[in-house]
This record gives C-alpha cells, sequence and structure tokens, in this order.
C-alpha cells in the first residue's frame, strides 16, 4: 500500500518536472539555431509592416510592375485604381411594382 502511494507521488512529480522542463523550453530557445530563426522573423515582421516587399530587386519591382499593367489592361483597372485591394460588392434592392405585391399578397391569401 505505502508502495503504491509512493510510486503514484513519483509520478506526479515526474509530469510536473517534464511539463516544467517544456515550458522553460518553449518560452526561450537556447539553441542557437532556434534563436536566430526567431530573430530572422522579427527582422521580416518589422521590415514588411507596411505591406510592401520586402528587399525588392530592381527586376522585381519592374516585374510587378508590369503584372499590375496587366491587370489593368484585362480587368478594367486605370489610373488612380488600386488593383492590389480587395474588391467591394455592392448589391442593389430591386425595384417592386406596388401592382405586383398587391397581387402575391392576394395569392397568398387564397391559397
Amino acid at each position: 500500500m505505502l508502495t503504491s502511494s509512493l510510486l503514484a507521488g513519483l509520478r506526479t512529480a515526474r509530469i510536473t518536472v517534464v511539463c516544467t522542463r517544456n515550458l522553460a523550453a518553449a518560452q526561450s530557445a537556447n539553441d542557437p539555431i532556434q534563436q536566430l530563426f526567431l530573430d530572422k522573423i522579427r527582422e521580416y515582421k518589422q521590415k514588411s509592416a507596411g505591406g510592401k516587399l520586402v528587399d525588392p530587386s530592381p527586376s522585381i519591382e519592374k516585374e510587378l510592375k508590369t503584372e499590375l499593367e496587366k491587370l489593368e489592361r484585362q480587368y478594367g483597372g486605370g489610373s488612380g485604381v488600386d488593383m492590389t485591394a480587395f474588391p467591394s460588392f455592392k448589391f442593389d434592392e430591386p425595384k417592386l411594382d406596388p401592382i405586383d405585391e398587391q397581387a402575391a399578397s392576394k395569392d397568398a391569401k387564397k391559397k
């Protein structure tokens, strides 16, 4: 009886140590490769804050410009229209003839 309670206590202590160790490892990168990876991600986040390309070369900027011009020609963007923005949709309510509304309500009452 004493042995089983002692073993249960040791299992609980072992689980607590494992959980604490894993939590500490997740909070700070002891591995230099992990730390380098985290530093690069943070650097990229700072550089891409404005939504712009990060360190673009002139050839990439030229390619982006030509692709946006193609989109403008195909879909009618024109000058002053942001082709990178998500389109906005507007659905108007259809105009109903008042006579049709009355007829529809009379048909519904008959049924």
